[in-house]
């Protein structure tokens, strides 16, 4: 990362709105996540087996993650800074429901629609971020911005998972304390939504005056926009084969993160407060591998190209796990974690900026509402279908197997066909 130009995208008044919204949100997010993990996974009377995490990551995850395409729709025709806005201020409102329920201990199908209801409100709130970049940094400090806000934004994500933790200590573990921590991040989403204010009302698009007419009216239906953003998608095909990567890894990446949430739980330790210790040191180390990829990947997409770099960041993930990962030692999988933050941040800067190169603003909120339902639909399912053959411990030698040549497989396969694609002309957007 250019410390040059990083600066002059902080000293844009526009860009540093646009990021301290992100940030409010995000560590918002990551005390959220720590309080639902503490109660669903880590919390004493509960014991946790694979067919339940999957089952919870697939209520939180796949079915608003269909509501990808429609948000998408709707970010293109509402003004993206009311969204970034007010998505804030519902989502605080939802949790107090939500801490609501928690504090009269309830788990049921109510919680958990509860808790759908709060993440898919989010799905608007980042596509929103996504699409909004580009309309306050230039093209060119596209690859620099993503890497510092997409990145620092997650590191945050973990700094309010561990926040969350802390208030885990002061509050307690019970239902009691998990609601308590629950108001604590209303107050934060409150504080997301009051930031945006500060941003002026059309900067962030879309400006529908400048698209063509029947992009406009393209708008006007759900499913007409979604046909309309896959042939726009179609004509495009380092687009294409982007969405395809980030797909293909967060879905191997889905069956690494149930390993380690069960390892965590029942392998590494039986106690349930040491396994979310246990669990919360795994998040830290894979969000250190996030800020290091941030560090790396500007300088070196520079020199050897996006897809050169994912090709080699999907072989580097192989290689992690085949070194660190079949010993199940919780030293080595901590280092595995690392590995994996950066294969996993690395590839979704290049995604973000590939998909934002090539896109054309009237499409971004729809491309990047089903990039985030591709993101977490594939990470849920590959979740759920572990689920039926993982062990209560996690540990499972021929699943991890399974992994590295899936991940080994597909890094030749990307390299050979993103080859291929760059020699084709690319659109260039209007």
């Amino acid at each position: 990362m250019r410390a040059n130009e990083l600066r002059s995208i902080l000293a844009g008044r526009d860009f540093r709105r646009l990021y301290a919204t992100r940030i409010a949100s995000q560590l918002t997010d990551g005390v959220f996540q720590v309080a639902l993990a503490g109660y669903v996974f880590f919390s004493p009377e509960r014991q946790t087996t694979a067919g339940k995490a999957a089952a919870a990551f697939a209520v939180t995850l796949l079915p608003y993650s269909a509501l990808g395409p429609f948000a998408g729709v709707l970010i293109d025709r509402w003004r993206r800074r009311q969204i970034l806005v007010w998505t804030p201020i519902l989502r605080a409102v939802l949790v107090l429901a939500v801490a609501g329920l928690v504090a009269a201990g309830q788990d049921g199908v109510v919680f958990f629609l509860g808790v759908l209801v709060v993440l898919g409100v989010n799905r608007f709130f980042l596509a929103a971020l996504s699409a909004a970049l580009p309309h306050v940094v230039s093209r060119e400090q596209l690859v620099t911005a993503n890497a510092f806000a997409v990145t620092s934004g997650t590191v945050i994500a973990f700094t309010g998972a561990g926040f969350g933790y802390l208030l885990r200590r002061v509050f307690g573990a019970g239902t009691g304390g998990t609601a308590l921590i629950l108001v604590s991040g209303a107050v934060l989403f409150l504080l997301a939504g009051l930031i945006a204010t500060s941003l002026p009302r059309r900067l962030l698009g879309p400006h529908l005056e400048d698209v063509p007419k029947q992009t406009s009216e393209a708008l006007g239906s759900v499913l007409h926009g979604l046909v309309d953003g896959a042939r726009h998608i179609a004509r495009r095909r380092p687009a294409a084969l982007a969405l395809a990567a980030i797909s293909f890894h967060r879905c191997l990446y889905g069956v690494i993160l149930i390993m380690t949430l069960l390892l965590c739980r029942n392998h590494f330790t039986s106690d349930a407060d040491r396994g979310l210790a246990a669990f919360a040191m795994m998040l830290g180390v894979s969000g250190a591998g996030y800020f290091a990829a941030a560090l790396i990947t500007p300088p070196v997409v520079r020199r050897i190209s996006k897809e050169t770099w994912v090709a080699w960041l999907l072989a580097g993930a192989a290689v992690s796990l085949l070194v660190l990962g079949l010993p199940f030692a919780e030293p080595a999988w901590a280092a595995g974690a690392f590995a994996l933050g950066v294969v996993s941040q690395g590839v979704k800067l290049c995604v973000d900026t590939t998909l934002q190169e090539s896109i054309e603003d009237a499409y971004r909120g729809r491309v990047f509402a089903v990039y985030d339902m591709l993101f977490n639909a594939m990470f849920a399912a590959a979740a759920a279908a572990a689920a039926a053959w993982l062990p209560t411990d996690g540990r499972s030698h021929l699943t991890l197997a399974i992994v590295i040549v899936t991940y080994a497989a597909g890094a030749i396969a990307y390299r050979a066909t993103a080859a291929r694609s760059v020699q084709a002309p690319v659109p260039a957007p209007h």
